[in-house]
Formats: structure tokens, C-alpha cells, sequence
């Protein structure tokens, strides 16, 4: 009867060591899948943002983080950082551009900070065309073939352009493209000397290759300047606090973002462009990560 009761009791608390081993194995797989959760870098495909994300993308892989990105248009950019899809965007241009999407979805994201200041946007023609402001624009709209050429259709810009063709009265069609075509028309139009007027904005690499002026915006329609700004989803402080105390630092310079968007312009990989602008400039990365 002895040797009974010790073998039961042997059998109870081998279970018991089975059951608690398979307790601790659980917890230490589910620690680890969050430790190593991946990092979401969404972005819309315009070169300034293409610029910071992987700059971002290569910091945050030299610290250990497994990084994603995803390239999407900006209203879904916006919601799935909102729905906690996407972690990270590297781009918002506020108060003005994308301000309708921040209004939106403001109570579901986190302004983090700052990534530039001074950004612009506005109607954009080359030098040689002979007026200066956007309410000169009707009276020679012949020259300019009624058209104002833009970018990718739910760009902030666009928005902002519809509101300046109803506060202008422009008679004037909006013609929805992408970047890519909007700066291939307007180099063509440069070469042929013709008149054009594009939307169009600074940083970017066309100021670096042609010669553009912004047209004066009497009723400030686009407003005084944007900052670049980085969001993350609500909750990224708490759940990755070290990560995020990196992307808190994250800046750059205009002059910085306009020398990658270059090499971008001239065919250089994404991942390549933000290589080279990493090594050249290893205090401002040391910067970023605290040291």
C-alpha cells in the first residue's frame, strides 16, 4: 500500500512538472514572438517619403528590428496606421496638405514629432513663364491649354488644388496623373519652351534639375509651409518603447532629404540611396539612436 501511494504521488507531480513545463514554454514562445514583432513602415510613392522610410527602415534593422514596409496611397496609409495595421509614417505633411486625412483620424494616431520644417506645396511653372501669381492665370489660360497638370488623384495637394480652382474661379481642368508623369510633361514642356503650371512641391528633386518658380498664392490657399511629420500608431510608445525613443529623434534637413531624392531620380535603389546617405552621415544616425 506504501509503494501504491508513492507511486501515485510520483505520477501527480511528474504531471504537475509536465504541466508547468508546458506553461513556461508557452510564456517564453509568446515573449520572444513579441519581441521580435515586426515594425510596419507605410508610405505612399513619392520620393521625399520614400527618402525618410528606408533611412528609418536601415536605422531601426542596425539595432535588431525586423522592419516591413508597405507602399500604399495615402488614405490607406492614413487608416492603417489609424487601425494599428501599419506602425509607422514618415511623411505626413501638416497642417495644410494633409490635413482633411489628420483631421479624420486624429484621435487614432500619435504625432510623434517633427521630421522637417519649411516644407512647401503650391502651383509650380518654369521661370521663363511670364506671370507670377495663380490669379494671373485665367487671363492666359490659352497659353496654358486650361490644364493644370497634377499627381496622383487623393494626394493632399490635389485637394488643395480643388480648393484653389473654386477660390481663384479658375477656368481651369485638373488633370490627374502620378509624380513620375507630372515631372516627365513638365521636363517635355521645358525643352519645347511651352507654358505649363504643374502641382508641385519642395523638397523634391525638380528644383535640383530645372528651373521652377512657385506662382504666388494671394489667398493663401496652401497655406505658409508644412512641417514633415512623423505618426505612429497609438500604442508603439508602450509596446516597443526603445524603437520609439529612436523614431522620437528622427530628423532631417531639407537639403538632406532633396540629396537622396536625387540619387532616387537618377535610377539608385531605395534601399542603396539610404545606404549611401547613412554612411556619409554617421553623427546624425548616432544622434538618432541616443549615443
Amino acid at each position: 500500500m506504501k509503494n501504491k501511494s508513492i507511486y501515485v504521488l510520483a505520477c501527480f507531480m511528474l504531471a504537475l512538472a509536465i504541466i508547468g513545463a508546458g506553461c513556461t514554454s508557452s510564456e517564453s514562445n509568446e515573449n520572444t514572438v513579441e519581441e521580435t514583432e515586426t515594425i510596419v513602415l507605410g508610405y505612399p510613392p513619392w520620393d521625399d517619403t520614400r527618402a525618410n522610410t528606408f533611412v528609418i527602415k536601415q536605422v531601426l534593422e542596425s539595432e535588431g528590428y525586423e522592419v516591413e514596409t508597405v507602399n500604399a496611397d495615402l488614405g490607406a496609409i492614413f487608416q492603417g496606421v489609424a487601425q494599428g495595421d501599419i506602425d509607422v509614417f514618415a511623411g505626413a505633411w501638416l497642417p495644410t496638405t494633409q490635413g482633411t486625412y489628420w483631421e479624420r483620424y486624429e484621435d487614432d494616431l500619435d504625432y510623434v514629432n517633427n521630421i522637417s520644417t519649411g516644407a512647401k506645396i503650391g502651383l509650380v511653372v518654369p521661370t521663363y513663364v511670364t506671370i507670377d501669381s495663380i490669379d494671373e492665370l485665367n487671363e492666359n489660360s490659352e497659353k496654358f491649354e486650361g490644364v493644370i497638370q497634377g499627381i496622383e488623384p487623393g494626394a493632399g495637394i490635389m485637394a488643395t488644388t480643388e480648393v484653389a480652382l473654386e477660390e481663384y474661379d479658375l477656368d481651369y481642368v485638373l488633370s490627374a496623373s502620378s509624380t513620375v508623369g507630372m515631372a516627365t510633361e513638365l521636363q517635355d514642356s521645358i525643352d519645347n519652351e511651352e507654358w505649363m503650371v504643374v502641382t508641385l512641391w519642395q523638397p523634391h528633386w525638380t528644383f535640383a534639375r530645372m528651373d521652377l518658380k512657385f506662382l504666388e498664392d494671394p489667398k493663401n490657399i496652401y497655406g505658409e509651409g508644412d512641417n514633415i511629420v512623423l505618426l505612429a500608431r497609438n500604442g508603439l510608445s508602450e509596446d516597443k518603447p526603445e524603437a520609439y525613443a529612436i523614431l522620437a529623434r528622427y530628423e532631417m534637413d531639407m537639403t538632406d532629404i532633396a540629396s537622396i531624392m536625387i540619387d532616387l531620380e537618377q535610377g539608385m535603389d531605395q534601399e542603396e540611396a539610404a545606404a549611401k546617405w547613412i554612411e556619409n552621415n554617421p553623427e546624425k544616425v548616432n544622434e538618432w539612436l541616443g549615443e
